[in-house]
């Protein structure tokens, strides 16, 4: 990996040392000038190149202008053929109060801070884009952020810079190039001149340049970011924007009176918002737009004033039912969901949710929310009188499903909806709507959409409720299993044949209204690609065992876009994650499913009671034990064994003892995803085994005991066999 720095005065000294120790090749820049931009020598880069090779590290020098970028970036391709990383960081200071800057004083400061940066970037930006990779570093101040008396050229420089990385974080995305602004309080030449010595000695280069180098792995996905740094402490930054006001109304013109009678709301920070991007800046225009066109019942978000229906009360709808919906499906509709969530016929485990002649043709569960939500959009909400609900601002922000029976593959079902609770976000009112879906008089499952409308918020009603499922986070450590599933540009066009019609997700001029580049994949299509990751990973794709499942959406996925769900287990609830492998940014956040054991199975538990096996009673034995001691065992032993148990040359029965996921499980079945180790013995032979009556490698080389995979792991049985179970 190559780093190109520029000038080493203490911070570019301390980036280029720590990324040299860790064993990057690195190009030093330094012109060699004072801190005003005068002079020029060799000497400063020289010796931070003769440090880095008496560590036995990897440098070249650079003597040229920052205003030379392309001789910068040439520096690197000839010493070391790629340029993998740049530190913008030069810098110069022109101090004068506003009055006393000269032109000078304005172009040199913006020369070699702004166009530097730009220039020595714009020289790396192929070369970074046709590798995949690139990590760039623009290095602004708090005289940028905040102002300081003095340095009107420098602050403005400062501040372009946070302009420039934003834009390149987003150009670059795609390529895997990411773009971060810090602003460091670092002893420099420069802090000098608005530093006591004292300070200056206190606050070491050494304690920014961690943070540098971290934005900088590989591992890193933070992207388009702006952080302060100092001291050993960090903090990110972000832009924080008032609810404001609306302060003309319709046929009426906007008067400086008005502004002036709504100024205490325009810079009231209450509830304040935090845009991410201009998408999010600009989106809250269409729906002022709306507001002063239209006349809503709930409170007017951006100006705070109530709307003609100004007597708005939450309590008057909760418990509202909307009108019950049927919902009627043949086969194929399924067979279109499990389409729609990414199923295939390249994976043999997915003919049994594609075909309806197959012996096991079966329904995914999580297509238990497609005759709910039929019974939401088929203008349920729209039918409560007063409810005024806008779905050009209505977003999907959770969803909670759980199942009591397994889905029919067709028939008639009904649903039946109510208002459960309704909620004051500040930005926009959250409605919690519960769905029961039957089959006849039998509850089949239950869903709760959480909707938020964007505008309606402001109400003064509450912000909690405890009737809302609550998202769970994961585990602090990493997942037990990663699945990426790429989607296709097509996923969105073939999963609202389901039945969520929203243009959003097909028309792009409809997406261009509500702030997206381009039209954007269903949130309940990444719910669906989850759902079967857990269902296939941890239950075998065995439908019966699928219990619930709850997710929060946080950002948008595009179609094309490849899903990566990260999965803890804990016992039987599998924690989730989704996120967007070509960005980082997680798409779905506090999930879980829940599952019911496969000894919970009544078929288990007759299969097993029938099979009448001596081992079973030991694997229940075993079972018990390990709960005991699961987490020390998980990680002494991490890996999944399966028992095949053979009686007159058949497999009568399989167990599948996990130590390497959650805390450790034993179960009857199949190992949930991979057997590390596979045994196969009869029930006879197991017993002697566990007795100690026969030696395993003995009844290993007599053919009594088969193995397949990796039998060194086979060690670590006695552990299990004798340490712990003590049978």
């Amino acid at each position: 990996m190559t780093v190109l720095g520029t000038v080493p005065r203490r911070l570019g000294r301390a980036y280029a040392l720590a990324f040299a120790e860790r064993g990057a090749s690195v190009v030093v820049n330094d012109l060699g000038g004072d801190f005003k931009g005068h002079g020029k020598s060799s000497s400063a880069a020289d010796k931070v190149v003769e440090e880095i090779r008496a560590k036995g590290g990897k440098a070249v020098a650079n003597y040229d202008s920052v205003e030379a970028g392309e001789k910068l970036v040439q520096t690197a391709l000839e010493a070391f053929g790629r340029i993998d990383i740049v530190i913008n960081n030069a810098g110069i200071l022109r101090d004068r109060s506003f009055v006393r800057i000269s032109d000078e004083d304005w172009d040199i400061i913006h020369r070699v801070h702004l166009k530097g940066s730009f220039l020595v970037t714009r020289a790396a930006w192929n070369h970074m884009k046709n590798q995949k990779f690139g990590r760039i570093i623009m290095t602004s101040s708090a005289a940028g952020i905040y102002g300081n008396f003095g340095q009107a050229n420098y602050s403005a420089a400062k501040l372009g810079l946070l302009g420039l990385s934003n834009t390149l974080a987003i150009e670059g995305r795609k390529y895997n190039i990411h773009s971060n602004t810090i602003a460091p309080t670092a002893g420099s030449r420069l802090t000098q001149t608005v530093m006591p010595q004292d300070l200056v000695d206190a606050f070491k280069p050494e304690y920014v340049a961690p943070l540098v180098l971290w934005l900088c792995h590989e591992k890193c996905q933070e992207n388009g970011s702006l952080f302060e740094v100092g001291a050993g402490w960090i903090g990110k930054l972000r832009w924080e924007r008032s609810l404001g006001s609306i302060v003309r109304e319709k046929n009426h013109p906007m008067t400086p009176e008005a502004v002036q009678d709504k100024w205490e709301k325009v810079c009231d920070f209450d509830n304040a918002s935090k845009p991410r991007s201009i998408q999010e800046s600009v989106s809250i225009l269409n729906d002022v737009l709306s507001q002063i066109e239209s006349e809503g019942v709930f409170m007017n978000s951006t100006s705070n004033t109530r709307s003609a229906s100004s007597d708005f009360d939450p309590s008057r709808f909760i418990g509202q039912k909307l009108p019950t919906v049927m919902y009627n499906y043949t086969h194929l509709q399924p067979i279109l969901y499990a389409l729609g969530v990414g199923m295939s016929t390249k994976d043999p485990d997915h003919l049994k949710f594609l075909f309806e002649g197959s012996e096991e043709f079966c329904c995914l569960p999580s297509f238990g929310v497609i005759p709910a939500q039929a019974s939401m959009l088929d203008g349920g909400l729209s039918s409560v009188p007063g409810l005024n609900v806008d779905f050009t601002k209505l977003l999907h922000g959770e969803q909670y499903l759980e199942l009591y029976k397994t889905l029919p593959t067709s028939g008639q079902l009904t649903s039946e909806s109510t208002i459960a609770d309704i909620l004051d976000k500040g930005s926009g009112a959250l409605i919690l709507l519960d769905v029961n879906t039957y089959c006849g008089k039998d509850l089949l499952c239950y869903n709760q959409f959480s909707l938020f409308i964007v505008g309606a918020g402001g109400f003064g009603g509450k912000r909690t409720s405890e009737k809302a499922k609550v998202t769970v986070n994961p585990p602090n450590r990493t997942p037990d299993v990663v699945v990426s599933d790429v989607t296709t540009v097509d996923q969105a066009a073939l999963y609202r044949l389901s039945g969520d019609w929203n243009p959003l997700h097909i028309d792009p001029g409809f997406a261009a209204l509500g702030g997206f580049q381009k039209p954007i994949l269903h949130g309940l299509c990444s719910f669906g690609f989850a759902a079967r990751h857990v269902l296939k990973h941890f239950a075998n794709n065995d439908v019966t065992r699928f219990k619930a499942i709850k997710v929060r959406f946080a950002k948008p996925v595009f179609p094309g876009q490849t899903l990566q769900t990260e999965m803890w287990k804990e016992g039987n609830r599998i924690h989730i994650q989704t996120k967007v492998k070509e960005t980082g940014e997680i798409a779905i956040t506090g999930a879980y499913v829940d599952l019911t054991s496969a000894l919970d199975k009544p078929s288990a538990k007759e299969s097993m009671k029938a099979s009448g096996l001596q081992s079973d009673l030991v694997f229940e034995e075993i079972s018990r034990r390990i709960k005991e001691v699961g987490n020390q065992l998980v990680k002494k032993v991490n890996a999944v064994f399966q028992w095949d148990i053979t009686k007159d040359g058949k497999t009568t029965a399989q167990w599948t003892i996990d130590l390497k996921n959650g805390s450790g499980e034993v179960y009857q079945g199949p190992a949930q995803g991979s057997a590390d180790t596979t045994f196969t013995l009869s029930d006879q032979d197991f017993m002697e085994v566990v007795l100690g009556k026969i030696n395993p490698q003995k009844a290993f080389f007599s053919g009594k005991l088969k193995v397949k995979g990796n039998i060194m792991l086979s060690q670590k049985l006695e552990m299990i066999l004798k340490d712990y179970a003590k049978l």
